[in-house]
C-alpha cells in the first residue's frame, strides 16, 4: 500500500477521496432547534462536546408540521493545537452565488449552502482553546443562517421574553440593557426565549431562539438580591467579548429559569432606552409609523431579507413602546408583566 501511494504521489495523481466525501462521521447529534431538525456530524469528541454544550436540553421548537432537515458537519483540521495569547481574528463574511462563508485568518471557517440545507464548520486545533468564539461566531453562524433561510424567517437582533404563548420583543442598541432585563424577567418567572438573536415567522409573528446562555457583566450582580440566583451567576464561567468586556455566561438550562416551551406569538415590541426618566411614566406608546421606521433603522440586516415587508406589515399592528431605564430592573419587569396581562385580556391568543 505504501508503494502504491508513493507511486501515485510521484506521478501527481490525486488521492482516491481527497475531500473525504465518502467518510462517514463517527459521532452524531440530532436535535430540534429554531424550528428545524438538525443533524450535527463530526469525528471529533471535542467538537461534539461544544455542540452539546450549546444545544442539548433545549425545548424542541417547531414552526411547521414538517420541519426542514438540516445538516451541519464539523471537522477538526490537521495542525498545531498551540494558540496565541490573544483571541482569534474576527470572522470575515464571504459569498459566491448560493454559497455563504464566514472565515477566520487562522484557517477556521464556516461554509453553507441553503439549497443543499447543509453546512461545514472547519476548525483548527488552536481554536479549541477559544470555545466561546468557535460556538458564537462559527457554529451559530451556520445554525442561524440555515434555520432562518430554510424557513423564510426574519432574523432580528433582539431579546425576547414571554408567558403562555405570548412574547415581548426587546429591541435596543448594545448596552441598552436587553440582557439585564431578560435575566430579571426570567428570575421573576417569565419564560426566556432569547438574549440576542430572534428568528420570526413573518406572517404568523411566531418567534424562536436559542435559550441556552445569557451574558451578564459582573457589576450586574449587585442588582440580584435572591441568594440562589446570585450563586448561580457567580458559578458561571466568564467569557470575554471582542470589545474587551468580560461577562458571566449564565446557563439558563440550569437553575430556577423557565424556557419558552414552544414558539410564542409576538404581542408587543419594546424599545429600550439607556437613559432614565426621573419624572413621569417610564413607558411611552409609539405610533405604528414610528414603529416601522425604527425597526427598519435598527435592523439593517433583517431589513434586506425577503420576508421583511411581510413581517413589518404584521408587526405594525402590534402595540409598541419606548421603555426608559428604571432605578432597578424589577421595575421594568413590572412593566413587561403588565403589557403581557393587557395582551391576555385583549384576547391576543397564541
Amino acid at each position: 500500500m505504501k508503494q502504491v501511494r508513493s507511486s501515485r504521489a510521484h506521478r501527481g495523481e490525486p488521492a482516491p477521496d481527497p475531500f473525504g466525501e465518502r467518510n462517514r462521521p463517527r459521532l452524531t447529534l440530532r436535535t430540534q432547534l429554531l424550528g428545524a431538525a438538525f443533524r450535527f456530524e463530526t469525528d471529533s469528541p471535542a467538537l461534539l462536546r461544544i455542540v452539546e454544550d450549546a444545544y442539548a436540553g433545549l425545548p424542541p421548537h417547531a414552526l411547521s408540521t414538517s420541519p426542514p432537515q438540516l445538516r451541519v458537519r464539523l471537522a477538526l483540521l490537521a495542525g498545531s493545537s498551540r494558540a496565541g495569547a490573544h483571541e482569534p481574528p474576527p470572522v470575515q463574511a464571504l459569498a459566491a452565488d448560493a454559497v455563504l462563508c464566514g472565515a477566520m485568518a487562522c484557517s477556521s471557517f464556516t461554509a453553507l449552502s441553503v439549497a443543499q440545507r447543509a453546512a461545514l464548520v472547519a476548525v483548527s486545533p488552536a481554536m479549541l482553546r477559544f470555545a466561546y468564539h468557535l460556538r458564537y461566531e462559527l457554529l451559530e453562524f451556520a445554525v442561524y443562517v440555515l434555520a432562518g433561510r430554510a424557513q423564510g424567517l426574519v432574523p432580528l437582533h433582539a431579546a425576547c421574553v414571554g408567558r403562555d404563548g405570548r412574547a415581548i420583543l426587546l429591541v435596543g442598541s448594545s448596552g441598552a440593557g436587553k440582557s439585564t432585563l431578560a435575566l430579571h424577567s426570567a428570575l421573576r418567572g417569565l419564560e426566556f426565549l432569547a438574549e440576542d438573536s430572534v428568528l420570526v415567522a413573518p406572517r404568523s409573528l411566531r418567534a424562536t431562539g436559542v435559550a441556552n446562555f445569557l451574558h451578564l457583566r459582573p457589576d450586574g450582580l449587585r442588582l440580584i438580591t435572591e441568594g440562589r440566583a446570585r450563586s448561580a451567576v457567580r458559578r458561571s464561567r466568564m467569557i470575554r467579548r471582542r470589545s474587551g468586556v468580560r461577562k458571566f455566561e449564565v446557563d439558563l438550562r440550569r437553575g430556577p429559569f423557565r424556557l419558552t416551551p414552544a414558539p410564542p406569538r409576538l404581542a408587543a415590541v419594546v424599545f429600550l432606552r439607556r437613559e432614565a426618566r426621573i419624572r413621569g411614566d417610564p413607558l411611552t406608546r409609539l405610533a405604528p409609523r414610528a414603529l416601522a421606521g425604527r425597526l427598519t433603522a435598527m435592523q439593517p440586516y433583517a431589513a434586506r431579507q425577503p420576508g421583511w415587508h411581510a413581517f413589518l406589515s404584521k408587526a405594525a399592528r402590534l402595540p409598541a413602546f419606548e421603555l426608559y431605564r428604571a432605578g432597578h430592573p424589577s421595575q421594568s419587569v413590572d412593566v413587561l408583566e403588565s403589557l403581557l396581562g393587557v395582551a391576555e385580556r385583549n384576547g391576543r391568543a397564541p
